[in-house]
């Protein structure tokens, strides 16, 4: 027993030395590259200098007052390349991100910025220690080694400084707050804040809790509350400055979607052709179909039944355990899979390792393919593997007529959105066939009846 311990003990220090190795390697050349990098803090931009013009009593949503205050700060290159420049003037963000970029606009660009690099690399190293927490109750040295690539393999996201690594994160605190049942308003609050600034990364955790047992239920209801009550100020100066702002949104929105734009999912956009391309399932599917219709309609009938058993499983079983794992890990790519989200909105896949660790922990042919899909899922949407990636494919632009170029040019220039479907395939089948067993960690049985007494 004794001898058990000191191993358990090793194996959980050597997993976390290995996760902290990721980490260093994200910190080391997210920081360094942004030294160098002329699109350095380039998504923070996007949410500064919309917020400096809402403070100026200007429409956020309007590009010519946005390139007022943009110009007025003379930050920027004067041979800045116009697609950039439109990134950071037409904002396409929802009113509820302000309740977060105001009070970092109000401490101007330099300290707004340093806060706001801590918060991107704060929050997503801390929401890989307590990921690591979760799953090294089940396998720590493989758990450290998934965590550890995930991190080493995301230091474009602090480069540039996605809001998506402060969403993501605070998302995935909030899940182990309220699985473990501690810090559980902190963990209402990141919830809410995770809402406000990216819905459609956690939007789809927050309905599982919905779904699930009834304190999960407590915690979305509490945090949607939440969210509310911080927002309607906002919403309320936002609708006085620019009352039309949902249609400017729209607009900005349909500006970067059409033929070669950064949203478009066809063979003339940015898919697969750069670190932060979108990897929905449309990209896959436009690489045979030419019709953006078509390519929806085909994401959705698979993305649909998909979202329905697991949504359908949820309710059923009301789950509880590791069962909680299971079916968040369906529920990540799934999130990814039918509209519009970029390759660093799918590091959410991270909330995945516990229950990767959980059915490896049981051995047998089930844990590795767990092991597999995961680990896939990954390596390919890591920015190491993304940018040898595109190093080696830049000359596939568009395939050829026979049947192998469009595989070839599907396999090579879009593997990501294959990657989460066969991982939310995967999970959620997992998740249909998962029953809880009597043989569970006790430290899984403690938190379940924790879980269930609140």
């Amino acid at each position: 027993m004794i001898r058990a311990a000191a191993n358990a003990g090793k194996a959980r220090r050597d997993g976390l030395i290995i996760l902290c190795m990721g980490a260093l390697i994200f910190l080391v050349v997210g920081l360094s590259w942004a030294r160098v990098a002329l699109i350095e803090q380039g998504d923070f931009k996007v949410v500064y200098y919309s917020a400096r013009c809402l403070l100026q009593h200007g429409d956020p949503y309007s590009e010519h007052d946005v390139l007022r205050v943009y110009n007025a700060e003379g930050r920027e290159r004067t041979s800045e390349p116009d697609l950039d420049r439109e990134v950071k003037t037409r904002f396409f963000y929802p009113p509820t991100v302000f309740i977060l970029t105001v009070p970092l606009a109000l401490l101007g660009f330099a300290a707004g910025k340093l806060l706001w690099m801590a918060l991107c690399a704060g929050t997503f190293i801390l929401a890989g220690v307590l990921i690591y927490d979760v799953a090294a109750d089940f396998a720590p040295l493989l758990s450290g080694m998934l965590c550890g690539l995930l991190l080493a393999g995301s230091f474009w996201l602090l480069m540039i400084g996605n809001s998506a690594a402060i969403a993501v994160s605070l998302c995935i605190i909030a899940t182990w707050s309220f699985y473990r049942h501690r810090f559980v308003w902190i963990g209402v609050l990141c919830l809410a804040l995770s809402l406000a600034i990216k819905p459609n990364d956690s939007g789809l955790v927050w309905f599982f809790f919905l779904l699930a047992n009834p304190s999960l239920r407590k915690r979305a209801l509490q945090s949607v509350s939440l969210l509310v009550a911080l927002s309607l100020p906002f919403l309320f100066w936002v609708t006085h400055v620019a009352p039309h702002w949902l249609t400017e949104l729209r607009t900005n929105m349909a500006s970067f979607s059409g033929i070669g734009g950064i949203v478009d999912p066809g063979l003339t956009g940015m898919a697969g052709k750069n670190m932060d391309c979108i990897v929905q399932l449309q990209t896959a599917v436009s690489v045979f179909f030419t019709n953006s219709r078509t390519w929806d309609v085909i994401t959705w009938c698979i993305c649909a039944p998909l979202l329905l058993l697991w949504a359908y499983r949820t309710v059923a079983a009301r789950p509880a355990g590791p069962a909680i794992w299971v079916g968040l890990a369906a529920a990540a790519p799934l999130t990814m899979l039918p509209t519009y989200h970029f390759q660093h909105d799918a590091k959410l896949i991270l909330i995945a390792i516990p229950a990767c660790a959980y059915l490896w922990s049981k051995a047998g042919r089930t844990g590795n393919v767990a092991l597999i899909v995961t680990l896939a899922a990954i390596l390919i949407n890591g920015d190491i593997f993304s940018a040898i990636r595109i190093l080696l494919t830049r000359s596939i632009v568009v395939p050829q007529p026979s049947l192998i170029s469009h595989l070839a040019t599907l396999f090579l220039t879009r593997p990501t959105p294959l990657a989460l479907l066969a991982m939310a395939a995967f999970y959620l089948w997992r998740y249909g066939t998962h029953r809880e067993s009597s043989s569970e960690p006790l430290s899984q049985q403690i938190t379940v009846t924790n879980a269930s007494s609140n």
